[in-house]
């Protein structure tokens, strides 16, 4: 089996060359190369003294991780070696090929690429996340699913036909506000989308404030009445806030009966 030690960048085996002065018992620092002395383990070192192997405890000590100190002084010019192998230890990793799970966060600084997502896997989040929880932006568009489940698009977002042929604007195809009213004696919201509220202005003449305005008063307003024998007039005054509608009896005589509804497209601010 092949020597398994630290990565090749490092090295596995370090060996520093002295030179010794007279008496010198003490090595440490740069060697003639210019490399520092440094070992892990003593156990891990051997030394020499003129190529001949010293022994641990009887001929030097070494303790400290940075320097080997003899017991007898060396003779001036003898050649002094260490020789360090390093001690190997099975790094705490996940395997990059067997793959594996990380039971603590994971911090990356470059672009994770992720390749084998298949379909109907799903990507979950908590509560404690912060919104948005999921973005995609590339120039003007943009989707946003933000915490709770709020989905937002941007105005270029659209919607295949049921043909799949063309494609439809979402945001286009809406409508921006709604309201089916009662009209007979006090006039009362039955229910309602974007509309903030109703003024009864005079008999038979309504309007609905928007709860958001719209760009311009060029929006479109389709409107019917419950009751056949009257009719309904939509779109008497449009501003970008609100929207005047009324109804007139066979007569044409303005008439506050039965119930009203309205629906309105255009852009919003």
């Amino acid at each position: 089996m092949a020597y398994i030690g630290t990565s090749p960048s490092n090295g596995v085996r370090r060996r520093f060359v002295y030179e010794a002065t007279a008496n010198q018992t003490s090595f440490s620092g740069n060697d003639e190369s210019g490399i520092t002395l440094t070992y892990v383990d003593s156990l891990y070192l051997d030394v020499y003294q003129n190529g001949v192997k010293l022994k641990a405890g009887d001929d030097y000590t070494a303790t400290t991780g940075t320097t080997v100190v003899l017991v007898q002084g060396a003779s001036a010019d003898d050649v002094v070696e260490m020789v360090s192998f390093d001690v190997f230890s099975v790094n705490d990793s996940v395997s990059a090929s067997a793959g594996g799970s990380f039971a603590g966060n994971v911090a990356m600084a470059g672009t994770l690429g992720v390749t084998g997502v298949t379909t109907g896997t799903i990507i979950k989040g908590t509560t404690s996340l912060q919104t948005p929880l999921i973005e995609f932006t590339d120039g003007d568009d943009a989707i946003a699913i933000a915490d709770g489940g709020v989905v937002t698009l941007l105005t270029t977002a659209v919607a295949k036909s049921e043909g799949g042929a063309v494609t439809t604007n979402i945001a286009q195809g809406l409508a921006k506000a709604w309201l089916r009213l009662n009209g007979t004696g006090t006039i009362a919201i039955r229910d309602s989308f974007g509309i903030s509220g109703v003024t009864d202005n005079t008999t038979g003449t309504t309007t609905a404030a928007f709860s958001n305005d719209f760009s311009n008063d060029e929006f479109a307003t389709t409107g019917m009445h419950s009751s056949t024998a009257f009719s309904m007039q939509v779109v008497v005054t449009n501003t970008v806030g609100s929207v005047k509608f009324r109804t007139l009896d066979g007569s044409g005589s303005l008439i506050n009966d039965g119930a009203h509804s309205i629906a309105v497209h255009g852009d919003q601010a």
